[in-house]
Order: structure tokens, then sequence, then C-alpha cells
């Protein structure tokens, strides 16, 4: 695992739309492993044939709970876990926590907060991994970018987290840092070989990304336009 975008991640609930809505915020959010699971038994196998680097767990299961689901597969590996349950008791938050588990998110729940949970959960359990197999940090003047973690860190302290797609382009600038990227060598290095008419979107991520990057997003001093060709990382000395 280079990024915590390719970490696999198991979804235990039993309500099949609940599934279907987090399943695809994550692959949305540019996770590409996920699997999911309806009861007990069904999480137990996929945890036999490959398990996961991260669980999100239901309470109330079908054929069982998700605490002594939670105490079976860390019997056999200790994997990052999230609940997600409608019982907001503090007793039941308390003795999910004590099995181990990472965090409890009380349903209903902001999609947003969610991804965020997952976000910071991978990063913390799998730094030194993650560490060993990224490249340097990318430093832009006093802003340091890590790659792996998918994270600004900014000279004012604050850390700000980067999206899969502002990841993805800022990959591909650095990768060519110095260099012009064209508009489709960037386009596809997101969205793939078919990626026609996606210049629009591209301009608004790379706004983003110059608010996380940029002293002043209106006067960029290192992601640069080069008018009518592309965009370019610019190097130290290029400013």
């Amino acid at each position: 695992m280079q990024t915590i975008y390719e970490a696999s991640i198991l979804l235990v609930d039993d309500n099949p739309d609940l599934l279907v809505l987090v399943g695809d915020s994550l692959r949305t959010a540019g996770y590409t492993c996920i699997r999911t699971a309806a009861t007990c038994a069904e999480a137990r196998a996929l945890f036999a044939a490959a398990a996961p680097e991260l669980m999100i767990l239901d309470i109330n299961l079908p054929d069982g709970d998700g605490f002594t689901l939670l105490r079976q597969l860390h019997a056999k590996a200790d994997v990052p876990a999230l609940f997600l349950s409608a019982r907001d008791a503090d007793a039941d938050r308390l003795l999910g926590l004590g099995l181990g588990a990472d965090d409890y998110l009380t349903k209903p729940f902001l999609m947003q907060e969610l991804l965020l949970r997952v976000q910071r959960i991978l990063q913390r359990a799998y730094r030194a991994e993650l560490c060993r197999a990224a490249p340097p940090a990318l430093e832009l003047g006093d802003c340091q970018v890590d790659l792996a973690d998918a994270a600004v860190y900014r000279p004012d302290g604050v850390t700000l987290p980067l999206t899969a797609t502002e990841r993805a382009l800022l990959q591909k600038l650095a990768d060519n840092r110095g260099h012009i990227v064209t508009y489709d060598a960037l386009c596809e290095a997101v969205w793939g070989a078919d990626y026609y008419g996606c210049e629009n979107a591209l301009n608004v991520h790379i706004r983003h990304l110059r608010e996380k990057l940029e002293e002043n997003a209106s006067r960029p001093q290192w992601l640069l336009t080069v008018r009518g060709i592309g965009y370019k990382l610019a190097g130290e000395a290029q400013r």
C-alpha cells in the first residue's frame, strides 16, 4: 500500500441502501478496494479470504452483533475498525472503543465526516508503512505536502487534507516538476483515457489546490498556469 486510497476496506451493515451509499462515497473519494457484507458470516468469510486494512462495522446485525464480530476478527488480525451505529448510548460507545475500535460514529452522520475519520484512521495506522513506500515530502517554500498521507502541512500549523483527485493532480505535477503538464495529460492522469470534457472540472480542482498550497491563491507562486497549454509546478529556482 503506497497511499491510503489503496487500502482494502471491509464495510459491514445489514442495510443494503447504506452499503451502497457508503461504498459509492468511498469510491468517489478515491478508495479503490471496497468489500461489503450484510451479516457476520459474510464478514468472517471475506476477512478470512483477505484481511482488510480497515473495517467499518454496524452493531446490530441479523446473525450477531458488531462487538462480538470485532472480538472474533481481532483474534485473527489487529485491523483498525470504526463503528457505525444507531446506538448512541455512552455505554455502547465506550464498549466499542474498549474492544479496540479506533472510532465510533452515530447514525445518522455526515458523509464528509465519515470520509475524514476514515482518512485519519488510515493515516495514523499505516503512517510508518506509507513513509517507507512514499517519496520525500514535496516542499513548496514553507509549505510541505505528504502525498502518501494526502495532506498539506502549512507553515501556520494548519493541516489540510487532499482529496483523491487533488492528490492525483499534484502527483502528476510533482512527477514533472519544473515542466509544463498539458491539460490532456492531467485529465488522463485523473480520469483515465475517457476524459473528454473534463477541462472545466480540472480548473475547479486546480483552484481548490491553490487555496491549500498558496499563500495567495489569486497570485500563485507554485502552481502556475501556462495559458492555452496546461499547468506547471514551479521548482524553487523558478519562482
